[in-house]
């Protein structure tokens, strides 16, 4: 008798067809692939992911999907349009693939196609050892931050002349990663409010896809850290 493969985690990739900012972004090439492949490609080499799935609406981004070895779920239309949150895509996904054993489900967002090698399975053992709720990855701002109010500028996070290396931490979700139980998920949760914060300190995490200019930021990133 051939064992089939417990399903105990899975990654789902939520990759629209339809972009105002960068039209086709998900299935534009940078380097010669296309933006969606790299986060395929990043799923299918952790041992620890057993199915990796795209969630969309696009002919196109169905076909390169299935091309690179993914399984493809078919996001309705009424869950495809500009306002609608990616939870809902993945509350849809795990109701498609409707497997009894799976328990955590990964996010991998095609717009930040670049991840260092070993972030998942460091963030993935944290999760399973401290047994996680969610985690999901931060970076740290180093900015000099502010509102405008009245035409004038009122300091948020420092004082005028406070040296940026004195700033009070402050940090922001960067969206290379994503880590949640399914029951937290169906709870309307991602990040869940004991979810774990993990910093991430790499060039990789300020590459997020929106667009034309942020897609060339992209490719002179790959391009620089080849080997990262």
């Amino acid at each position: 008798m051939i064992k089939t493969k417990t399903i105990k985690t899975i990654a789902i990739i939520p990759a629209r067809g339809q972009s105002k900012r960068l039209p086709k972004k998900n299935s534009k090439l940078l380097n010669g692939l296309p933006l969606l492949v790299y986060s395929i490609q990043y799923a299918q080499k952790q041992a620890e992911i057993d199915a990796v799935y795209v969630s969309t609406d696009d002919a196109e981004i169905k076909a390169i999907a299935l091309q690179y070895g993914a399984k493809v779920i078919e996001r309705p239309d009424a869950l495809s349009g500009d306002l609608e949150p990616t939870i809902s895509a993945l509350q849809h996904a795990v109701k498609t693939v409707n497997c009894t054993t799976l328990d955590t489900v990964v996010l991998l967002q095609p717009t930040n196609p670049l991840r260092p090698k070993d972030l998942f399975a460091r963030a993935f053992q944290y999760y399973n050892k401290n047994k996680c709720s969610s985690v999901f990855t931060v970076s740290r701002n180093c900015h000099k931050l502010g509102r405008i109010v009245s035409d004038k500028f009122i300091p948020y996070n420092y004082t005028p002349g406070q040296r940026s290396q004195d700033l009070e931490p402050l940090y922001y979700e960067n969206g290379l990663l994503y880590i949640t139980r399914v029951a937290h998920l169906m709870e309307d949760e991602i990040v869940t409010k004991d979810g774990y914060p993990y910093l991430v300190e790499h060039p990789f995490a300020s590459v997020d896809i929106d667009t034309q200019e942020d897609f060339d930021w992209a490719t002179f990133k790959l391009n620089y850290y080849k080997n990262d």
